[in-house]
């Protein structure tokens, strides 16, 4: 066999870091027996125990139902949650409710929302992506906990199912996939619904060998950065080396190689990141103090919009603590962070977490909410003592600091609107 030049090799290193995007049989709600208004919902770590009474009323046959289920009193390893999700997956395929598409297909997507003042639309398309170890194709960027992957893998455990999608993102200038999506969204949705934000979601299949492989090509040399979702990709990564334990292979196309994936191209514009607002309880008084050889402090009335006075200003928080008649404006010196990475250096959660949050105020709790005044009253109201106001983190920070194999702190980034969860389920049994 003829040996590789060095730049060959290199490509073809470079290559094996790519992700593999594939079609797949997806498993859909019937609109012949039910409506996308009345079966979809957010993602499960934002429904709230209110929201999900409101979606179990809405269908018996709402996502919720399965994806974020009750837990009852007396449940234990022989009737839980998990368990009643898959009784509810296969039951609903066996009434029709859900089917599954009968040729490999890409899903087309798309959220007509409002964010900023202005009307937005984001598209891209669901399809599957083989699991890589992270860094290698797929990269993540925020720092992860245990207890929501625990939920996961027995979520997909139960249900052997992908049954909420992982957002990513990636960079293709060309936009390929990009036209593709756009021309199948010029006709009729196959379902629709309105999230409870106000946002209108719609679904389009992309049939056709010849569409899907023009898909499966335009993403074969990119990276995949997982915008919301890591724990779900964790997840996946756990079951698939559980799976292919018993299986003794580690190769090949089996259905638990691969991860269910709404992707969106960076290059369509109109990916939305908004910030989550840090609700911290500390001890000591001196707060200002503190924060004064770091910082330069501007004292603020509370009739002053203290996000518009941040808006455009890196390195800028604002701040609110508990039981003042103002508010401040902090301007980053540039002095303080200590042996932190470059790649992450500069970030506004950064300097948030690593110096003031944890060096200087040595915070005993935190809490994340996306409205300011919510954040704002939750400190006045609460037992927490400050609010951290944050600009958002940009789309260019989460790809470069991906590419660094570096990761922000949890809650770095809030893409908005969220996948809805309900239009695709992608199936990792063949029995489904």
């Amino acid at each position: 066999m003829k040996s590789l030049r060095p730049p060959e090799a290199e490509r073809m290193r470079e290559r094996k870091q790519m992700a593999e995007v594939i079609p797949f049989r997806g498993i859909l709600y019937n609109t012949e027996k039910v409506k996308g208004g009345e079966v979809v919902a957010p993602p499960y770590d934002i429904i709230t125990p209110e929201l999900r009474d409101i979606l179990y009323k809405k269908s018996a046959y709402n996502i919720a139902r399965i994806d974020a289920g009750h837990e009852h009193p007396g449940d234990n390893e022989a009737e839980n949650k998990y368990l009643r999700a898959a009784r509810y997956l296969k039951s609903w395929i066996e009434e029709g409710i859900l089917r599954r598409s009968e040729k490999p297909c890409f899903y087309a997507y798309e959220m007509d929302y409002r964010s900023g003042g202005e009307q937005k639309k984001l598209r891209g398309f669901f399809g599957l992506v083989r699991l890589q170890e992270l860094g290698k194709g797929v990269y993540p960027h925020e720092e992860t906990h245990s207890k929501p992957k625990v939920d996961r893998l027995n979520l997909m455990t139960a249900c052997e199912a992908n049954t909420s999608p992982i957002f990513s993102l990636y960079h293709s200038p060309g936009k390929g996939a990009s036209k593709i999506v756009e021309r199948v969204a010029a006709t009729a949705p196959y379902m629709e619904a309105e999230d409870p934000d106000g946002a209108f979601h719609r679904l389009w299949l992309i049939e056709g060998e010849k569409a899907t492989a023009a898909i499966s090509a335009d993403l074969v040399d990119k990276a995949i950065y997982i915008a919301d979702g890591h724990h779900r990709y964790e997840t996946a990564l756990e079951y698939q080396r559980i799976m292919q334990e018993r299986s003794g292979s580690v190769t090949g196309s089996k259905p638990y190689n691969y991860v269910l994936m709404f992707l969106a191209n960076i290059a369509d514009g109109n990916i939305t990141i908004l910030p989550a607002h840090r609700i911290v309880k500390y001890s000591g008084e001196d707060l200002l103090e503190k924060l004064s050889p770091y910082f330069e402090i501007r004292t603020m009335s509370l009739d002053d919009d203290i996000m518009d006075s941040m808006k455009g200003k890196s390195q800028t928080f604002g701040l609110y603590r508990r039981g003042e008649k103002r508010q401040y404006l902090l301007q980053y010196k540039g002095e303080g962070l200590k042996e932190v990475p470059p790649a992450l250096q500069g970030l506004d959660v950064t300097i948030l977490h690593e110096l003031i949050l944890k060096e200087l105020l040595k915070a005993a709790a935190i809490r994340y909410e996306m409205d300011p005044s919510l954040a704002r009253e939750m400190a006045r109201e609460g037992e927490y003592d400050a609010v951290f106001f944050l600009n958002p983190t940009r789309v260019e920070d989460v790809e470069r600091v991906a590419l660094s194999s570096m990761r922000m702190p949890p809650k770095s980034t809030y893409f908005y609107p969220k996948v809805m969860t309900g239009f695709v389920i992608n199936s990792l049994s063949n029995s489904l």
